[in-house]
């Protein structure tokens, strides 16, 4: 239930962006540039990360509609969902494991990062630039979770499918297209 009460009470994240424009230009701007510009990693594997990071915040919405969209981009259906639960355990490659712990250490407890930290995702052979991707990521997402749950945004399973689908096929240019002039 949103706490605009100016927007539908079943008000989606793209309402509240066409509702205040300015902002969420930007704002988008910023997604496409993070999750599809270019990086070492992947679309599906930033959007892999998104959807993690939503998860250990409890954020439905924006785990939801990240799920779908990393799966649209080839993530194995239910490796989230095995990650959150236990990410030693999860079939997720031994490359991609120490990013997904180094979000899931910065998303739950920031000020105890590390360079034992980041030598884990340098030793498994990514770079500088991908360790500043995974944290633009990790950052942008936990920003997000907050405006989504301060807002009081849900969505049901058929509208993260939707929206996922969506940002697989158009992007975050697409939502801003989207938006009125």
């Amino acid at each position: 239930m949103s706490y605009l009460k100016s927007l539908p009470e079943e008000t989606t994240l793209l309402q509240v962006f066409q509702a205040h424009p300015g902002p969420a230009r930007h704002l988008l701007a910023f997604h496409e540039l993070v999750l599809r510009g270019e990086s070492p990693f992947t679309e599906g594997e930033r959007e892999l990360i998104a959807a993690y990071v939503s998860g250990l915040n409890d954020c439905g919405y924006c785990h939801g509609i990240h799920t779908v969209t990393a799966e649209a981009f080839g993530v194995p259906a239910g490796l989230l969902a095995a990650a959150l639960e236990d990410l030693t355990t999860a079939p997720v490659g031994d490359k991609l494991r120490p990013v997904l712990a180094y979000v899931g250490k910065l998303t739950r407890t920031p000020s105890r990062m590390t360079d034992a930290d980041a030598e884990a995702v340098f030793a498994a052979g990514w770079d500088e630039r991908a360790l500043h991707d995974a944290v633009l990521v990790c950052a942008l997402f936990n920003f997000m979770n907050r405006m989504v749950e301060g807002l009081g945004i849900r969505a049901d399973a058929a509208y993260a499918t939707t929206s996922g689908l969506r940002l697989k096929e158009a992007g975050y240019e697409g939502l801003a297209g989207m938006l009125a002039p």
